[in-house]
């Protein structure tokens, strides 16, 4: 059975059973729309154009009736409407301005700082409404077209190979394994992590099968050239057997540890990526791992294909191009025309040697017949 760390898909039916008599906080309208909306990504119903084809994660259906409800109670507060489908370009424009220069805040008094993602999914429930009432034979304008859908990259702690052995070096032994398999791997924590069984392991630990089933994107198996060592210690000391998993963790306790230990070991200090030391997670190895693998792998798909990404700005979104160096040298700046003429000169220079060898091993040998010849002819005389 495949693991759920964070209990998505309970918490989900569980919001469908306390909802079955409506969405408290919100007005009857909206309760209805909301309920109407994740029951069709549910079922995978009136999907926006462009958009993946068929029903939701519980990652996902949970993200969306929580923002729908946000959604619903801030719109009622701020501009008192009665439903979220009474909304004009006007009012959704000035709500996410709103938010983006913190006029609207957390409940905390905090400014939001991902604003990309309401937009994102106002969008959605937008042009799911619009399909949905065009099956009808009724035309709902999109209101959405010019909403500001840029994103701010969310900061993440950065360390270099140097920093990396660090944290290793300062660890227990079973986070030691850990540290090093996550960032060798690079793989998707905790959710591909905690899937994983001791059989997942082949070739004496020197490769991982990610299964499919596990993954978000696609099943890969992968070489690991960094904690084969580690992983065949660390099963021996755990005496682990082949249907056992592999890394049986608790999330928040492994991140907490991450955090301390980075406090401990580099303080409070912010990393290149903008992150503090000491709120460093499991899922920063991931960010981390690409920046270690990038330089060394020679193709592009090569390294997509290693952490399960289908597209290419995956790689700069996840490395932000940290450690990489300027590796250009006058090799380089040599033309193709230059290199074919040199290469052309060198050839004739290799054939020009090759007679001339020739000639020598020619004189050898005449000044070793006339040798012979003297030798002959005094031995006649004497």
């Amino acid at each position: 059975m495949r693991i759920d760390p964070y209990r998505h898909k309970e918490k989900f039916l569980n919001w469908k059973e306390k909802t079955e008599n409506g969405i408290t906080g919100v007005t009857k309208e909206n309760s209805d729309l909301i309920i109407r909306y994740v029951v069709d990504m549910e079922k995978g119903l009136n999907v926006a154009t462009g958009s993946v084809k068929g029903s939701r994660s519980h990652i996902r259906l949970n993200s969306i009736r929580e923002k729908m409800t946000f959604f619903a109670k801030k719109f009622e507060e701020f501009y008192k409407v009665n439903c979220l489908t009474e909304l004009d370009e006007d009012k959704v424009i000035s709500f996410f301005c709103e938010m983006r220069n913190g006029t609207i805040k957390r409940k905390d008094g905090l400014a939001y700082q991902d604003v990309y993602n309401f937009v994102k999914d106002f969008k959605a429930f937008w042009h799911w409404w619009m399909k949905v009432n065009r099956k009808l034979g009724k035309h709902i304008n999109d209101i959405t077209i010019d909403l500001d859908s840029h994103r701010e990259k969310p900061k993440w702690v950065y360390l270099n190979e140097n920093q990396v052995k660090k944290l290793i070096e300062e660890s227990k032994f079973n986070y030691k394994v850990l540290i090093t398999f996550l960032f060798d791997t690079g793989i998707r924590a905790p959710t591909e992590l905690m899937n994983l069984y001791v059989s997942d392991l082949y070739n004496d630990c020197k490769e991982l099968n990610i299964r499919h089933e596990i993954s978000k994107t696609f099943g890969r198996r992968i070489k690991l050239l960094l904690s084969t060592e580690l992983l065949k210690q660390y099963i021996q000391e755990n005496n682990l057997k082949s249907q056992d998993r592999l890394f049986p963790i608790c999330p928040s306790v492994v991140n907490r540890y991450f955090g301390r230990l980075g406090k401990r070991v580099f303080g409070e200090e912010k990393s290149l990526a903008g992150e503090k030391y000491s709120n460093l997670t499991m899922y920063d190895f991931r960010h981390i791992s690409c920046c270690y693998w990038l330089p060394r792998y020679k193709s592009e798909s090569a390294l997509k294909y290693r952490f399960g990404w289908k597209k290419s700005d995956k790689i700069l979104y996840y490395s932000e191009m940290l450690g990489m160096s300027d590796t250009i040298n006058e090799d380089d700046m040599l033309t193709d025309i230059t290199k074919v003429e040199i290469e052309k000169k060198l050839d004739l220079s290799d054939r020009e040697k090759q007679v001339l060898q020739e000639r020598v091993n020619t004189l050898e040998m005449q000044m070793k017949r006339i040798l012979e010849l003297t030798n002959q002819m005094g031995m006649k005389f004497s």
